[in-house]
């Protein structure tokens, strides 16, 4: 399930810029680099969300040498150069709390795909797997973000004269924050639970 939701996900938003026209580009850019940057981030980010799943499946890690090499390049071709671009196009965006949230972001993105690559490289196949979890929740704050923030604007929109198309891009940057923050709980929710389980 979590696959097919990322691959359509991940679809929807590689559409826009599979033509490399800025002009359809959804974020309004500044230039050339700006614009180079954020397809970039989409790209390599539809990368790790697609090729994430496929690490938590039995068949795949039954398989060490294809679950290695889907790893690697997860994290060479997907984290890596997502969570590298994602800091300048935060940045770019002018919004303090999309700035400061997906910044944090990013950097966790960084270092939990490093704890995970060095966990396996020692053979410690059950934190590896602890902080591939927390990785890939990072990866799926995509998912989640734009889950949460139709919710944000439901509970909004009663206590504003606003209306929904002025206020949803305002709601977009804690969307994406509270993204983040609600996958990595999850996440460690559920890393406890197998933890408690004995696996």
């Amino acid at each position: 399930m979590t696959l097919v939701v990322a691959v359509v996900v991940s679809l929807v938003l590689v559409y826009p810029y599979i033509g490399l026209d800025a002009s359809e580009s959804r974020l309004s850019v500044s230039g050339t680099v700006h614009y180079a940057t954020l397809v970039a981030h989409i790209f390599t980010a539809a990368v790790a969300l697609i090729l994430g799943p496929l690490q938590f499946m039995a068949r795949v890690r039954a398989r060490p040498r294809v679950h290695r090499t889907i790893g690697l390049v997860y994290l060479l071709a997907g984290v890596l150069p997502a969570a590298v671009t994602a800091v300048p196009v935060a940045l770019w965006s002018g919004r303090p709390v999309t700035q400061v949230g997906l910044t944090v972001a990013a950097v966790l993105w960084l270092i939990t795909g490093g704890l995970a690559y060095r966990a396996a490289r020692r053979r410690d196949f059950t934190a590896h797997r602890e902080w591939m979890l927390r990785n890939y929740a990072l990866t799926f704050l995509a998912v989640t973000a734009r889950v949460l923030v139709p919710l944000l604007l439901l509970i909004r929109l009663p206590f504003s004269t606003e209306s929904a198309a002025t206020l949803a891009p305002t709601l977009i940057p804690f969307g994406q924050t509270a993204g983040w923050i609600v996958n990595l709980a999850v996440a460690e929710v559920f890393i406890r639970r197998l933890r408690r389980a004995g696996r």
